[in-house]
Parts: structure tokens; sequence; C-alpha cells
């Protein structure tokens, strides 16, 4: 039987699963040459050298991988995926806009992005605004609407972070911005009004009739200024990631950088400030001029200044298939191997709060995994099968997931209506 075949052999999440005859990659440990892991209920429960585990294998399924590697699931910082129809072009600043309200589920970029071997995202509004909304976080179990792919946290409530922008993209048109100092100090007063919001609420707290009217913009950012909300901003020129980390500061607010096509020129900057950084990087000339310095180096100045990195496909940018060859590119131009691996697992998790239950191989976890025919930074690997919560995803030997993995554009784009009252254009820019 082949590879394919016998190692993705069909089992329920809620099966006890023995996968053994395996290359693991923890990320958080090291690696094991020869091993096997224990999935039951849709979590890891252990992990070992082959035979090591104390697991009665008569009452465990038990899938042979010969030899093939596994390792956690990947984990986009930045995806659009689905659709990035946040703010419109009524202002400039409009966090109270949800992307979870524009997504559509039955897109296949999600099945490109399990045939990548991706299993959580955060899917973003466009950067065509100072801030065009609230990002959300998601996990890819495949579901009748977004709300099956929802991230809850402690208090049920979707996990996600807020949209900023600075640089060109939210510059020009009525209403909106024409430099990048006008752009700073519209930002700089929405805090402040949102701080004078929470302070009214405070004061008023044993009063509600005195309580100020509700206000979504204003509660989004002041969200943000309690740190329940993380700020991820995309910027580019060194200039405009100063400008953020200024911001940052001033409101203490946390923040991951987005792109920083000039983060190599700022690096020690960017580490004084405790930012981590979500970096993309393309492997063809063209592109915005504000990105004409971006650097396969980028990875490794930052790692090697202290600052904590990840990839992002910025999907369509890059295409989710081929999400591993962003850290392989940062490889090639000096970036270490276990940095690399970590930029798209663990490093990412916590980036988005999600790293007590994804982004590593450990005991207690979410069994969140990939199983690849080969080395995870090798051109010539494909990802074999891709796991949820214990549940196949993916599987590269039906038909169908073969497809969405090597079909073109037809293959992996929705077929839209080409009507009179349809348009054939996005809105809010995604770079």
């Amino acid at each position: 039987m082949s590879l394919i075949a016998l190692c993705l052999a069909a089992t329920l999440a809620g099966d006890p699963t023995l996968y053994t005859n395996a290359h693991l990659i923890p990320v958080t440990a090291p690696d094991i040459s020869e091993g096997e892991m224990l999935i039951a209920d849709g979590m890891i429960v252990a992990l070992g050298p082959a035979g090591s585990l104390d697991v009665d294998r008569d009452a465990v399924a038990i899938v042979d991988c010969q030899g093939g590697t596994i390792m956690p699931g990947l984990i986009c910082t930045h995806s659009h995926i689905g659709g990035w129809g946040g703010g419109d072009r009524s202002g400039p600043i409009q966090p109270e806009t949800r992307i979870m309200d524009a997504i559509d589920v039955s897109d296949p970029g999600f099945r490109r992005a399990v045939a990548g071997g991706l299993t959580t995202l955060n899917i973003m509004p466009g950067s065509g605004h100072l801030s065009s909304g609230q990002t959300l976080y998601v996990k890819l179990r495949g579901g009748d609407t977004i709300d099956d792919l929802f991230i809850l946290d402690g208090d049920d409530r979707p996990m996600g972070g807020l949209k900023m922008a600075n640089g060109t993209n939210p510059q020009g048109g009525s209403g909106f911005p024409g430099t990048r100092g006008k752009s700073a100090a519209l930002v700089r007063q929405a805090f402040l009004d949102a701080q004078h919001y929470l302070d009214q609420q405070a004061r008023t707290a044993d009063d509600p009739a005195k309580a100020p009217k509700r206000d979504l913009r204003l509660e989004t950012l002041g969200e943000v200024l309690q740190g329940k909300r993380t700020v991820h901003h995309h910027t580019h020129r060194h200039d405009d990631i100063m400008t953020v980390l200024r911001l940052a500061d001033e409101f203490g607010f946390e923040v991951v950088l987005h792109h920083v096509s000039d983060g190599w020129k700022v690096a020690d900057e960017i580490a004084a400030a405790g930012a981590p950084c979500s970096i993309i990087v393309v492997d063809s000339p063209g592109g915005k001029q504000e990105a004409i310095d971006l650097s396969f180096r980028t990875g490794r100045i930052l790692a090697d200044a202290g600052v904590q990195i990840a990839y992002h496909t910025d999907d369509w940018i890059t295409d989710s298939r081929y999400f591993l060859r962003s850290p392989a590119l940062g490889m090639r131009a000096g970036l270490d191997r276990e940095t690399a691996l970590r930029s798209v697992t663990i490093n990412a998790a916590e980036m988005l709060d999600v790293e007590d239950r994804t982004g590593s191989l450990e005991p207690g976890k979410d069994a969140d995994f990939v199983l690849l025919d080969g080395d995870p930074f090798s051109s010539y690997t494909k990802v074999l099968g891709t796991w949820v919560e214990g549940d196949r995803v993916f599987n590269r030997a039906e038909p169908d997931d073969l497809l969405a993995a090597t079909g073109g554009f037809g293959a992996g784009n929705a077929t839209r209506p080409y009507m009179c009252c349809q348009e054939h254009h996005h809105t809010g820019g995604a770079q």
C-alpha cells in the first residue's frame, strides 16, 4: 500500500489513534527521528521514540506513516481568505467593522490553505484604512458557517485583533489623510477619544444613567487600550514602522508589525520596543514603491536582533499552498532552521495568543498537525494530510483534495457570475 493511502487511513477524531514510524518535529523540543504520537478526543496525548509509549496497541487504531514527517499545523498570522471586506470608503478609521461579517466559508481558499498544511489563520480586513476593522482567528475545521471556525476565548467570545495600517494604502480620497503626518494625527486623536470614553465609563460605573452612549468604534479601540485586543499593523517603510512604535509606546497597546519590508533597517529599534514581526517575502519583483527594499535577509536580521518573527501568506500574495517557501527563502538568506520552524508554528501562535492550544506537538494541546513526505523546507516536499483537532481535513489521496492541492486558478477560485449587475473587482486593498 502506498505511503499516502496507508498513512491517511480514515480515523474518527475521537478515536484513540497511534501514528507510528514518523519523523516527529515537535518544534518546542528536539526532533524524534523515529517516533510515534498518540491522539485521542482531538488532543495530543503523548509522543516519543518508537515503541516508548505506554499504550495498549490492541485497543487503538494504528497508522504507519512509513517514515513521513509530522509537524505542527502551520499558522498564518495574516490571511485574506474568504474576503477582506471591512471598512468602506466613508471614513479612514472604522474599528467597529468585523471581518467575521464578511467571510465566505465556501471560498476555495480554505481548501487551498489546508492543502498547504495550514490549520490556524488570522483573517484580516484590507489595508486601505488607518483601521479597517477587527480581525478573526480561526481553526480550519471545516463548517457550514464562519461560526464553526471560531476560536473562542475564556468568555466564549470569538478571538481576534484589530487591523491597522499606515503608509500609502490609507492615503488619498475624500476624508482620508493625504500625508503620513496627518495619518498619525488621526490615529492619535482616535486613541485619545477612546481613553476619554473609558474614563467616562469608569466614572459612571455606579450610575448607569450617566454612562456614555455605547460607541462601537470607541469600544473597540478601548479593548486595544485595555490589552484585550492586539493591533495587527500593516507597515512597510522604516519611518512608518517607527511611527507605529511611537504610537504603541504612547498608548501602551500590544502590536504585531506586519510586512516590515524595511524592518532590517530598524531591527534594533523594533527589538527594543519588544514588538513581534509578521513578515512577508515575495520571490518575484514588483509590488508597491514603499516595499522596494524588501529583502530575504529581513527574517535573519530581525531574529539576530532578538525580535520574534513569523511569516505570513497575505493570501493571495503568497498562495497558502506554498507557505513553507517563505521561511525557506528566509533560510536561503541565513535564517537558522529552528527559527524558521518556529516562525510558522509556535511563534505565530504566540502572536495570536493561542500558544496554549496549538503551535507545537505537546501533550495537552489540540491535535493540529501535518504529514509531509519529506523535509518541510524542500521544494520537492508535498503535504499528504492535514489534521485539525484530530480530524483529518485534507487527504492528498482523495481526488477533490488533490485538485485543491495542484489545480490552477480555475480549480482554486470560486466561479463568479458574469452579468451586468456583477462587479469584477475587490475593494479595500490587501497587501
